[in-house]
């Protein structure tokens, strides 16, 4: 265990930042930190008085928002566990993880709220609104009690007023469970990975001594709050060095994400490859690709004086302001990573994963090396599982705070993903050079990268289709941006269907539109493409992926 304190990364940042803005909507409200100081002293009075205890469960779900993150911190610095759900989750899905995580709060937006099933929840005892944090649901009435005179509970609990002085925290040691993260809503595929505090802790202490950020600086926040990077990167950390958030709390498509930062001027920027890559094929390369800049960028000497001004102009879409931009989640084009190394913009690829909590590796800008996912993070030991880890490919390994203590009430998984010495196998492969930065060459956990940043597990989607009359196998994919499934037709019921191509095309086309209905949009799935000849297959016939994609 590490020696910082999460609770007391939260307590110290609210006292020393009390009078300062600290989340905002974007084109909406905002709270400093007293207000949010004061939400905190309410919810864990509303807590107390309902008979939620340390170590409960508190489900989270909504978009992006500062009442989210008010949740967040109201159940965390409680001693209460949260359990944050991606706001796309089917409903089926929702009641799902609620009911695995044995979740006795809910939080959640009220437009999701409308489309779920409370007697679905079994121990769901209150519902709150995030739209105005108030209760939508109780099991009793006990819960109108305690908001109808918690002015009252708060005035005798606070005689001169919730102040810099008299705020503060219940302890809560660091070997305490913070967040159960699910890597996926589906039965059968869904984990709860277990975040201790010490987890996040480790994760902000490394931010907070090796990322550019200082206090009252400001950061948009779009990638998924329920996902440990965004969470870690665009909430948690900055939040403890008091700077200023501002959450989009709409779909971040790039165009309203570059008007953000133009709008905001974020001194750190975090994103997914998807984001960027978007930005520079749709800003960028129709600029660098028009006559005569794309003859005068092949002109040496020329072409330094058209670099420094392609990058102004880069930059000025980022917002202008920004020290670093840190891409995670997935690999950067090698293509898009190289132009902006060459151009001096100052972008960096990190690797996480949600057992970490997430961060594993990570490097500034100025010494980060072109392919490599950055060095191993001080809180972890890494290792590749090779005899000649410089040139040898194998597993990336990690041990040490930031990992995860399992998977929740599912023994089996976590003693496949951590062996008896404490090793984490992370089923993505890789080297690490001489001075110990990390390339990663494969990814064996088939893992795929939403629009932004949603974990996409293709075998869920697989197992649907697979379960279809036409079909035999199938193989999902990702390409430009969009699923596609490949199809290997099951030829003896087609041929007893007696189906033409362009009939067994309509047949997939149908298995299409009524596949996608059961999964959030951003798993659906855009086009289903024959594919005639089997797979090729391991000698443990498992689909040889990478050949497909």
């Amino acid at each position: 265990m590490i020696k910082e304190n999460l609770v007391n990364y939260f307590k110290d940042a609210i006292k020393e930042n009390f009078e300062k803005e600290a989340l905002s909507d974007y084109n909406g409200g905002t709270y400093t930190y007293k207000e949010i100081a004061e939400y905190i002293q309410k919810f864990h009075l509303i807590f107390e008085k309902t008979g939620i205890q340390r170590g409960d469960k508190v489900a989270l779900i909504g978009k992006n928002a500062a009442n989210w993150g008010i949740a967040y911190l109201a159940t965390v610095t409680y001693g209460a566990v949260i359990v944050p759900i991606l706001p796309d989750f089917l409903p089926k899905d929702v009641h799902y993880i609620v009911n695995h995580s044995e979740s006795k709060v809910l939080f959640a937006a009220n437009n999701i709220w409308d489309k779920l099933s409370v007697d679905d929840m079994y121990d769901l005892n209150y519902v709150f609104g995030l739209e105005d944090l108030l209760p939508l649901h109780s099991r009793n009435e006990e819960l109108d009690s305690v908001v109808n005179t918690l002015d009252q509970a708060i005035a005798e609990k606070f005689p001169i007023g919730i102040t810099a002085e008299t705020f503060n925290l219940p302890e809560t040691d660091n070997s305490a469970l913070a967040e159960i993260s699910y890597t996926s809503g589906t039965t059968g595929f869904s984990k709860g990975v277990m975040l201790l505090h010490n987890s996040l802790a480790a994760n902000i202490k490394f931010a907070r001594e090796h990322m550019p950020l200082q206090p009252g600086d400001k950061i948009v926040s779009f990638l998924p709050l329920a996902h440990a990077y965004g969470l870690a990167f665009e909430f948690l950390f900055p939040f403890t060095l008091g700077c200023h958030i501002t959450f989009l709390t709409k779909t971040p498509t790039p165009a309203i994400i570059t008007k953000a930062f133009q709008e905001i001027k974020p001194r750190l920027i975090l994103s997914v490859p998807l984001v960027i890559e978007k930005i520079y094929k749709k800003k960028i390369l129709p600029v660098i690709k028009k006559a005569p800049l794309n003859f005068l960028l092949k002109i040496p000497l020329i072409n330094l004086l058209l670099y420094k001004k392609v990058l102004a102009g880069v930059s000025e879409g980022f917002g202008g302001n920004f020290v670093e931009v840190v891409v995670g989640g997935a690999a950067l084009s090698d293509e898009i990573e190289g132009f902006f190394k060459k151009i001096g913009f100052p972008i960096t690829v990190g690797y996480g994963m949600t057992e970490c909590g997430p961060l594993v590796a990570y490097a500034p800008a100025s010494e980060a090396k072109l392919g490599s996912c950055g060095r191993a993070v001080d809180t972890l030991e890494v290792k590749i599982d090779s005899a000649d880890p410089q040139h040898e490919v194998g597993e990336i390994l990690m041990r040490g705070e930031n990992v995860m203590t399992g998977y929740y009430k599912n023994k089996e998984a976590t003693d496949q993903a951590i062996d008896k010495e404490g090793w984490l196998h992370s089923g993505d492969l890789g080297i690490i050079d001489e001075d110990g930065f990390i390339f990663i060459k494969g990814r064996s956990k088939n893992m795929l990268l939403g629009p932004s940043g949603q974990n996409i597990y293709p075998e869920e989607i697989e197992s649907m289709i697979n379960n279809r009359a036409c079909v035999a196998e199938s193989l999902v994919v990702q390409r430009n941006g969009k699923l596609i499934a490949l199809i290997v037709p099951d030829e003896d019921v087609v041929k007893a269907l007696q189906l033409s191509d362009e009939g067994l095309e309509e047949k997939l086309e149908h298995y299409r539109k009524e596949l996608n209905k059961h999964f959030p949009t951003y798993m659906g799935v855009s086009r289903m493409q024959l594919h005639k000849e089997p797979f090729a297959k391991t000698p443990k016939q498992s689909i040889k992926r990478f050949m497909y994609q």
